[in-house]
């Protein structure tokens, strides 16, 4: 009977999937193709489908991603299950071991080399911890409000990202922050995802206005900006998750109020630095929120003075972490895409020439290999980190925006079908994925834009290379095949 239901089992595997899913798969395939071989081709090249070039090359990696998603369909579902621990830790391994390789590509230790082949292990540390922290989450009894259950899953996931900083490969370490963005389908409070925003905006602020001062004092615009935006944030989260308007009143009034006060008279009759004025009161909320939370024995309180006291450390460090912690190259990138340094033959190249190859294409395009910008190789990495450069010169605005619908499609999709999951494991994996792929799509398209720094991390399916097509072939198809499952079951 066991065979029996194996071999019907697999016919039914291919009745269940969801093909819009494996169209859009398809067609971003096609997509990709298309943009390698216009970024990689150059003028009076007639063998576009020889292996010694990389479009005939990325033909093959697209054969072989196709071959191992029908592979992995037809495993069993329970498969991914049952060993996610096991995989989860011999790709940690891996990426450990990856930390001493003694091949060093653009100074990372990322890539193990094997003759003419190069793999990213990064890449697929990515399918193994949605694996785990899918297989974790599902347990009997998890709950994420719980602070140990919580940490747990954390440490999940930042153990692959430490092994990847320790091969001095940030961009890739980074990708696994997305997962957050499943703790928040699965009830993580709100107010972290806003703390991650708010310190994003301390930084962007605290940075770029540093220098700058306010009106004819001495303050910095950055820190007392920083400042004011800790103590309104902090006086809203009393209001938001204590219900206490009186005491938000209260504090917004004595904070604007005292600022306000201090900031004209350095103003009109002794020029001093108002943010010493401003860090006076910042104690004074956090000292009164902790005597409320001892008084009242209502722990949110404490919660709120830890998120102020926090927001203004890390303020702080942040100057520490750009001068004294950050590769010179990325301090310099930083500097760039905040418009404090101009290097457009350095640090700000890369971005410089994908805008111009953007912009050059207009609403229509170029059309197929007539793109100037990318034939003539003036875009570095502009078939792999940079290829979305080349939709939007040889397709213009129209191909731009038909493949970012897709991947709208995708995202989309993807969440639709990890929300019918019967089971956690499915939807939490799935969320992971859909995670995973919002992430380097925003990431990627960001940064060729200069919307967001240069970290170095491919476009889905488009950017040249084995790795990470079949990285993200090995994400999106054990999710199919879950799926499929579920399907069975219901069947």
């Amino acid at each position: 009977m066991p065979s029996n239901y194996t071999a019907d089992r697999q016919p039914g595997v291919l009745r269940s999937l969801d093909w819009w899913t494996i169209g859009i798969y398809l067609a971003l395939l096609t997509f990709g193709w298309v943009s390698v071989c216009g970024a990689s081709y150059t003028y009076g090249d007639t063998e576009i489908f020889s292996l010694a070039s990389r479009s005939g090359m990325q033909i093959v990696w697209i054969g072989t991603s196709i071959c191992l998603g029908f592979v992995l369909l037809m495993m069993d579902d329970r498969f991914y299950d049952t060993f996610a621990y096991v995989i989860y830790g011999l790709l940690v391994l891996l990426l450990f071991a990856t930390i001493f390789n003694p091949h060093s590509i653009k100074g990372s230790r990322s890539w193990i080399v094997m003759g003419p082949l190069r793999l990213q292990p990064a890449e697929f540390a990515k399918f193994a911890t949605a694996l785990a922290i899918a297989k974790f989450m599902s347990a009997y009894g998890f709950t994420i409000q719980n602070w140990k259950h919580f940490a747990g899953a954390c440490g999940i996931i930042f153990l692959p990202m430490l092994c990847i900083v320790g091969q001095r490969e940030t961009g890739s370490a980074l990708v696994y922050l997305s997962f957050f963005l499943m703790f928040y389908r699965e009830g993580m409070p709100g107010s972290f995802l806003f703390t991650g925003l708010a310190m994003v905006i301390y930084f962007v602020v605290g940075i770029k206005y540093e220098n700058v001062l306010l009106w004819d004092t001495p303050t910095s615009v950055g820190k007392f900006v920083v400042l004011l935006l800790v103590q309104i944030f902090t006086s809203a989260m009393v209001w938001v998750y204590s219900g206490d308007k009186e005491r938000t009143r209260l504090l917004l009034t004595y904070v604007l109020g005292l600022t306000g006060l201090a900031l004209l008279f350095s103003e009109f009759v002794i020029p001093f630095d108002v943010v010493w004025i401003q860090l006076v009161l910042s104690a004074c909320m956090i000292g009164y929120l902790i005597y409320n939370a001892m008084n009242t024995r209502f722990s949110n309180y404490l919660y709120i003075a830890m998120f102020a006291l926090g927001s203004i450390a890390f303020f702080y460090s942040a100057d520490y972490v750009l001068n004294d912690v950050m590769q010179p190259h990325q301090r310099v990138r930083i500097n760039v895409l905040l418009g404090l340094d101009e290097d457009l033959a350095g640090a700000g190249y890369n971005v410089h020439q994908s805008e111009i190859a953007i912009g050059s294409g207009g609403l229509q395009g170029k059309g197929f290999l007539n793109g100037t910008q990318t034939k003539l190789k003036f875009v570095p990495e502009q078939d792999t980190d940079f290829i979305f450069c080349t939709v939007g010169e040889e397709e213009g605005f129209l191909g731009s925006a038909s493949v970012l619908v897709l991947f709208l499609f995708l995202i989309l999709r993807l969440m639709y079908l990890a929300e019918r999951q019967p089971f956690k494991f499915g939807r939490v994996y799935g969320y992971c994925v859909a995670g995973i792929f919002l992430f380097h799509l925003f990431i990627n398209v960001g940064m060729v834009l200069g919307l967001t720094p240069v970290i170095g991390i491919p476009l889905p399916f488009f950017s040249y290379g084995g790795s990470s097509l079949w990285g993200f072939t090995l994400l999106l198809f054990i999710f199919l095949r879950i799926d499929a499952g579920r399907n069975l079951i219901r069947q």
